[in-house]
C-alpha cells in the first residue's frame, strides 16, 4: 500500500503544479478579451483568430484543471443522503462513485474524443471561420484533461482505500486548503500592502530630499 500511496502523492503533485500554472491562462484570456473589445470598439476591427484563442484558453482552463479541482474537493457535490451516514460509509460511497461512474465516463468520452483529435491532427483541420485557428490543439484538450482527471481519480481511490485501512486521515477533509476566493483576497491584500509601503517610501524619500 505504501507504493500506491507514493503513486497517489506523485499524481497529486502533478495536478497541483498544473492547477497553479493553468490559473494564469484565466488572466491571459481576460487580457485578450479586453483587447478584442477595445480594438472592435475603437478601430471597428476584429480577429477571428483572437476570438478563438479565448475559447481555446477557456477550454484549457476547464479541462486541464479538472484533476486539480477533484484533488481540492471543489467539484459540486449534492449530499442529500451521504451526510446522514458515517464517514466510513461516505468513503465507501465515494469509492463506488469513482469506480462505477467516474472511470467509465472517462473511458467512454476518451474513446470518442481521441479519434476526433487524431483525425484533426493528421488532416490539419482548420476552423471554418475566416482567419480561424487550427483545430487539433483544442480537440486534444478533451482527452488530455480526461486523462488528468482519471489519474486524479486513481489517486483519490487510493487515498480512500487507505483511509478505510486506517493508514491516512480523511481524504475528503479540505483542511487548510484555501479556496480560490481566499487566495484572490490574499493576493489583493498583499498588493494593497505593497502599494502602501511603496507610497510611504516615496513620501519619505521626497521629504528627505527637501532643503
Amino acid at each position: 500500500m505504501s507504493a500506491l500511496l507514493g503513486l497517489s502523492s506523485k499524481i497529486d503533485w502533478l495536478n497541483e503544479k498544473l492547477g497553479q500554472a493553468v490559473k494564469w491562462l484565466v488572466l491571459l484570456a481576460v487580457l485578450i478579451s479586453a483587447g478584442n473589445a477595445v480594438v472592435r470598439k475603437v478601430f471597428d476591427n476584429s480577429s477571428n483568430a483572437l476570438l478563438e484563442v479565448q475559447w481555446y484558453l477557456f477550454a484549457a482552463v476547464f479541462m486541464l484543471a479538472a484533476g486539480y479541482t477533484l484533488m481540492r474537493q471543489e467539484h459540486v457535490r449534492i449530499d442529500v443522503l451521504a451526510g446522514k451516514f458515517s464517514k466510513r460509509t461516505q468513503i465507501k460511497m465515494d469509492i463506488f462513485g469513482i469506480c462505477v461512474f467516474l472511470f467509465p465516463f472517462i473511458i467512454v468520452v476518451t474513446s470518442l474524443s481521441l479519434p476526433l483529435a487524431l483525425r484533426a491532427f493528421t488532416s490539419g483541420e482548420m476552423s471554418h471561420n475566416a482567419g480561424g485557428l487550427i483545430r487539433w490543439p483544442v480537440f486534444a484538450l478533451l482527452p488530455l484533461g480526461l486523462a488528468l482527471l482519471g489519474l486524479q481519480g486513481v489517486s483519490e481511490l487510493i487515498k480512500r482505500v487507505a483511509f478505510l485501512k486506517g493508514l491516512v486521515p480523511d481524504p475528503t477533509r479540505k483542511g487548510d486548503a484555501k479556496s480560490a476566493e481566499q487566495e484572490l483576497a490574499e493576493f489583493l491584500l498583499q498588493k494593497e500592502v505593497a502599494a502602501r509601503e511603496q507610497a510611504a517610501q516615496t513620501a519619505a524619500s521626497s521629504a528627505g530630499a527637501r532643503p
